[in-house]
């Protein structure tokens, strides 16, 4: 049996933090109430998962009935992008989200995320609206806007875009990335991104109460899409309170055929690095062959948020049980 601590039964979060989140969660539902987005519940428990090699499902054996695999949602984001194709009105949610490898500082495997789509907006109105929302509950006031190739080259000197794979590795080493196989690769260029980003981009973002990165490289679409410029970005953004990443936006996919073709390319990648197999969502793209309505969609972390408006450095300062606690 696990040794308990005898105040483990004690919650990790004061308080005065679970008002700060009863307050925060009033006041994102009053947002949306006054502006006429409906609120929805989608299934946390599904047949499918997501397949961002990324992002690593919960999963959970249903015994009746024979047995199956079913898995602890990582985002609500394709169910509700069905309730789009079917109904095209613009919806939100405020949900538990589970994820198998995170936990640290600012991880917890289950979280609460804030979800949210508009139908005929892209990725630059929904910027707007979270500046809204932000403002509301988090208090900021207003915000600065970056696109990724800005950002990158204001904090790190360097073009993400155009940049040679060996000044990125250089640069990467130089801040503590090991080197990996292949390193000076399109894989490698990609690592040292995504590190050079973390560790000098994010900080050097902290400077700003309220920061929006927009434009990504389009091998990080994930399910964005991407405009055809030079060169080709994918229309998403992320949002930044102090440095802290606590939103992620998209002007959303409705292709269906390239949706399929980016779910064959996750699942290829989760093959070739030896990650598990999950089955693809093929009702996703049946609602999207449908007919997904043009949108742009956001996910926000309440948890971070409220976090980083309280000026706490963990996130077990704002949950009343994190997992150890559970």
């Amino acid at each position: 049996m696990h040794h308990l601590d005898a105040e483990d039964w004690r919650p990790a979060a004061s308080l005065e933090a679970l008002r700060a989140r009863g307050r925060l969660l009033e006041g994102v539902r009053s947002f949306f109430r006054e502006r006429g987005v409906l609120e929805v519940e989608t299934p946390v428990l599904g047949n499918a998962a997501g397949t961002d090699p990324h992002l690593a499902p919960l999963r959970v054996w249903h015994g009746a009935a024979g047995g199956r695999m079913l898995y602890l949602q990582t985002s609500p984001e394709f169910a509700m992008k069905r309730l789009l194709a079917a109904h095209g009105v613009p919806i939100y949610q405020v949900t538990r989200a589970f994820r198998d490898d995170e936990r640290g500082s600012l991880h917890n495997p289950e979280f609460t995320l804030l979800e949210w789509y508009r139908p005929g907006w892209d990725h630059q109105a929904l910027m707007g609206e979270v500046e809204a929302l932000f403002e509301r509950v988090v208090g900021t006031e207003g915000a600065r806007r970056l696109t990724y190739r800005e950002a990158f080259r204001s904090a790190v000197g360097l073009d993400p875009f155009d940049s040679a794979p060996q000044d990125l590795r250089e640069r990467a080493s130089r801040h503590g990335l090991a080197t990996a196989p292949g390193a000076g690769g399109e894989g490698d260029r990609e690592a040292c991104l995504d590190f050079l980003f973390a560790v000098v981009v994010q900080p050097w973002l902290s400077a700003v109460p309220l920061a929006f990165v927009y434009d990504y490289p389009a091998s990080q679409a994930a399910l964005a899409r991407i405009r055809p410029d030079d060169p080709p970005v994918a229309e998403r953004f992320e949002a930044f309170l102090g440095g802290v990443e606590v939103a992620n936006g998209y002007h959303e996919l409705t292709d269906a055929g390239e949706q399929a073709r980016r779910f064959e390319a996750d699942l290829a990648r989760r093959r070739a690095e030896g990650l598990p197999e999950v089955p693809m969502d093929g009702r996703l793209v049946a609602a999207l062959r449908a007919g997904l309505p043009p949108c742009a969609g956001v996910a926000c972390g309440l948890d971070r948020m409220l976090l980083a408006a309280r000026g706490g450095a963990r996130i077990d300062e704002v949950l009343a049980f994190p997992l150890e606690r559970a």
